[in-house]
C-alpha cells in the first residue's frame, strides 16, 4: 500500500468506524435503559446522542483530546527551535503549518491530532524536548507529521473520543446498578424480559469497552510503522528516529494525563513505566513492538 492508497483507505475507514460506533452506542445506551427499566423511548435518544456524538468526535476531536491531555498551545517566541524544526519539515513535506502544544510532564512522548492537514496540532511532552537532541527531535516531528500527512490523525482523534464515551456509558450504568437502584415506574420491572436485559447489560458494561478497544485496534499498528517510513523519508534520517525511539523505550516514566482512550495516539505507549508484560491490557497493545521499529529503521 503506498501514501496515496493509504490516506485514501483512512478517510474511508473514518466513516465505517464512525457509523460501526453509532449502533454500537445505540444498542449500548438502549440495552442498559431496558435493564434498568426505562422506556423504549430511549432507544430514539440513544440514536440522537450517537450521531451528535460522531459527529462531535468529527469536528472537535483534537480540541477534547488536547483538553484531557492538558495541554497548552504556544507561539513562537516561547519555544524557537521547536517552531523552526516544524516550519522546516512541513515546508520540505509540503504541509501547512500545524498549532503547537506542550504537555507539562517529564514523560517523554509527542503526538498529532486534527481532522484534516489545515487543522492539525503537533503535541510534545516538556520531557521529550529535554531527553532528544535537535536531530533526534527532528525524527519524532517528522513521524507525527506524517500522521498528519497520511490523514492517521482524524481516524485516530475519532476513536479516543468514542472509545473514551462508551467506556463512560459502562462506567454510569454499572453505578446506576449498584447505588442507583431501578425504575420503580416500571409495572415489569421483576418481569423476565428485564431479566434477560439485565444480563445483557451487565455483560455488554464488561464487554463494550473491551469490544471498543478491539475496534480501536483495528486501525492497523502499521500505522505507525507507515509514520516510520515517511518520516524516514522526510528527514532522510532514519537513524535520529531509531535513536529517538531507543531513548524513549528506556525512559521508565509514564504520561499521567494519558488513557486507554487517547495511548493510540502517542509515538510510544504512554504507559511504558508500568510492567505491561505481565498485564492483561497487553494483549490490547495499539502500537508494534519499539524494538521491531528501531530494527527496521536502522536498516534503511
Amino acid at each position: 500500500m503506498n501514501i496515496y492508497s493509504s490516506i485514501s483507505a483512512n478517510k474511508n475507514k473514518t466513516w465505517a468506524i464512525m457509523l460501526l460506533f453509532v449502533l454500537i452506542i445505540t444498542t449500548v445506551i438502549y440495552v442498559f435503559s431496558k435493564a434498568l427499566g426505562y422506556g423504549l423511548g430511549l432507544a430514539g435518544i440513544a440514536l440522537i446522542i450517537a450521531g451528535i456524538t460522531s459527529i462531535g468526535s468529527f469536528y472537535y476531536s483534537d480540541k477534547i483530546v488536547l483538553a484531557t491531555s492538558g495541554a497548552k498551545e504556544i507561539k513562537k517566541s516561547d519555544n524557537p527551535e521547536l517552531f523552526r524544526i516544524v516550519e522546516n519539515l512541513c515546508i520540505g513535506d509540503g504541509l501547512p503549518m500545524p498549532k503547537i502544544y506542550i504537555i507539562n510532564d517529564v514523560s517523554p512522548n509527542a503526538f498529532a491530532t486534527g481532522r484534516d492537514p489545515k487543522h492539525a496540532v503537533v503535541c510534545v511532552t516538556s520531557g521529550i524536548l529535554t531527553l532528544l537532541d535537535k536531530a533526534e527531535l527532528e525524527g519524532v516531528i517528522a513521524h507525527e507529521l506524517s500522521h498528519v500527512k497520511n490523514f492517521d490523525i482524524r481516524l485516530m482523534g475519532i476513536v479516543a473520543v468514542l472509545v473514551g464515551f462508551i467506556a463512560i456509558l459502562s462506567n454510569l450504568f454499572t453505578n446506576q446498578l449498584w447505588f442507583g437502584g431501578f425504575n420503580n415506574d416500571r409495572e415489569d420491572r421483576n418481569s423476565s424480559a428485564q431479566s434477560i436485559f439485565l444480563i445483557i447489560g451487565i455483560l455488554l458494561a464488561i464487554l463494550s469497552p473491551i469490544a471498543a478497544t478491539l475496534i480501536q485496534l483495528a486501525i492497523s499498528r502499521k500505522r505507525e510503522f507507515l509514520a516510520d517510513a515517511s518520516g524516514a523519508l522526510l528527514t532522510r534520517y532514519p537513524a535520529e528516529l531509531a535513536s529517538a525511539l531507543e531513548k524513549l523505550s528506556k525512559d521508565t516514566n509514564s504520561l499521567k494525563s494519558a488513557s486507554n482512550a487517547t495511548a493510540h495516539l502517542f509515538i510510544v505507549n504512554p504507559f511504558k513505566g508500568k510492567n505491561t508484560k505481565q498485564l492483561f491490557v497487553s494483549l490490547f497493545d495499539t502500537h508494534p513492538p519499539i524494538e521491531e521499529r528501531i530494527k527496521i529503521l536502522r536498516a534503511m
